[in-house]
């Protein structure tokens, strides 16, 4: 079976759906109609959750398309951008360090692949402009940006210091205003474009030792969250997708220990997801996707009862032995 056809009958169970439900209430009264519903949404959720980790829905082409990644030197924001330009797109690839993205721009351009090595620090409003300025001469207006650069200390609050704090939130946060606002106003001119937001779990959950991060990261979120509302406000076409993993090998978290119930992600899975999370539009992805049940504990249970079971999870041991990149913390969540 194909994506497309795949795509197709996820579409039409709500239908098809509803037309069972009426059958069933008229058959069984409200008790087993009730049921029914919260059986059914269940498996729905279920089978959808199956086919969005796997890939099968509907993917968008972005052959030809202009993507300006942040944070591509390394770790997933590396990975994302040569799987973007081996599906054809033309890619900007943007870092602070541009010694690390003219090396991933030999590589790509060797496989003969469209890319330029672009340097940007975030943080700097004028160096995002530069960066916007080159990547426009290069490939022309940018289609899909993906806000990717992030930066952790993995220093509990009292041992961090201000101008760490401080600029974690400017890259990991207030970053995502300087580019979505250089890039956003010729989307919603086309009304076609695509904004991702590479948050973090941390970005749902708050976590010891990561205070400043967890705070940039549910900025980050709410961010993609508000811009999301903005959008639909206009009844705009422009897309967005907020991306929320857990722990990725990719270096940046050396150090890090998490128990089986919470493996650490493989950063070929993750990427994997990611891209596919990306080409079908997806609006919220939690890595792992047992992520979502964050959202369901916290509507359900007391305050008191959720610590308690981050408390049974390790979630607050994970950064006891917190390592991290040794000469370069500036990378993919």
């Amino acid at each position: 079976m194909s994506n497309n056809s795949f795509a197709q009958i996820i579409k039409s169970l709500p239908k098809e759906f509803s037309h069972y439900l009426v059958k069933t209430f008229l058959q069984n009264g409200f008790k087993g109609y009730s049921k029914l519903i919260i059986t059914s949404l269940l498996a729905i959720w279920g089978f959808n959750a199956i086919a969005r980790t796997h890939g099968l829905l509907s993917k968008k082409s972005v052959k030809g398309s202009h993507i300006f990644i942040t944070g591509a030197g390394s770790g997933i924001g590396k990975l994302m951008a040569t799987a973007f330009a081996r599906l054809g797109a033309k890619v900007s690839l943007t870092d602070i360090n541009l010694q690390s993205v003219e090396a991933l721009e030999l590589v790509l351009k060797g496989e003969g692949l469209q890319s330029k090595a672009i340097h940007c620090d975030v943080s700097d409003v004028q160096s995002v402009k530069n960066a916007a300025k080159i990547a426009r001469e290069a490939f022309g207006d940018v289609e899909i940006l993906i806000n990717n650069a992030g930066i952790v200390s993995g220093k509990t609050l009292l041992e961090n210091s201000e101008k760490m704090i401080e600029k974690t939130v400017q890259i990991n946060t207030i970053s995502h205003a300087y580019t979505v606002r250089e890039f956003l106003p010729t989307m919603l001119q086309k009304n076609k474009g695509h904004i991702v937001t590479i948050s973090s779990a941390a970005g749902t959950v708050g976590v010891c030792g990561l205070a400043d991060y967890c705070a940039s990261k549910f900025g980050a979120f709410g961010f993609d969250e508000s811009l999301r509302m903005e959008l639909r406000k206009l009844k705009s076409a422009v897309k967005t997708t907020c991306i929320c993993p857990y722990y990725i090998d990719t270096g940046m978290f050396h150090g890090v220990k998490s128990n089986f119930l919470l493996p650490i992600l493989k950063e070929s899975y993750a990427t994997r997801r990611i891209v596919n999370a990306i080409l079908q539009e997806e609006k919220v992805v939690c890595l792992p996707a047992i992520g979502n049940l964050i959202f369901l504990v916290r509507a359900i249970f007391p305050t008191w009862l959720f610590d308690t079971i981050c408390d049974f999870l390790g979630v607050n041991k994970t950064m006891d032995h917190f390592v991290g990149r040794e000469k370069s913390r500036e990378t993919v969540n």
